[in-house]
């Protein structure tokens, strides 16, 4: 009696091999921290850049980055007092000297129209 011996085709390999270096190639899933939040936070410290804080009710704080941490930030302000100000209460911040190159734009367009 004569026994058949079965073998998979070269096709059937290759696909079988493609599909396990698929699974073993795909992405890492990305960091969960970035650390872009520290970066900006230590950059603007070092530079001791005025920044205006705009709060989740609209008031615009003016002052520089003393110190940070993961829930808060402190704000150094002359002729005022220092607030420590949780960040869960930060709708956006941004450079002050941004504001007022933009300010000074939009008077001017203001003032001529």
């Amino acid at each position: 009696m004569n026994r058949k011996l079965i073998r998979p085709s070269l096709s059937e390999i290759q696909d079988q091999m493609a599909a396990r270096n698929q699974q073993q190639r795909r992405k890492p899933a990305p960091p969960e921290q970035t650390n872009a939040e520290s970066f900006y936070y230590i950059k603007q410290m070092q530079a001791r850049t005025p920044m205006v804080v705009v709060l989740n009710t609209g008031e615009s704080i003016r002052g520089v980055i003393e110190w940070y941490d993961k829930h808060c930030i402190k704000v150094h302000r002359v002729g005022e007092p220092n607030l420590l100000i949780m960040k869960s209460a930060i709708r956006y911040m941004y450079k002050q000297a941004d504001a007022k190159s933009d300010g000074s734009g939009n008077s001017e367009a203001g003032n001529n129209g």
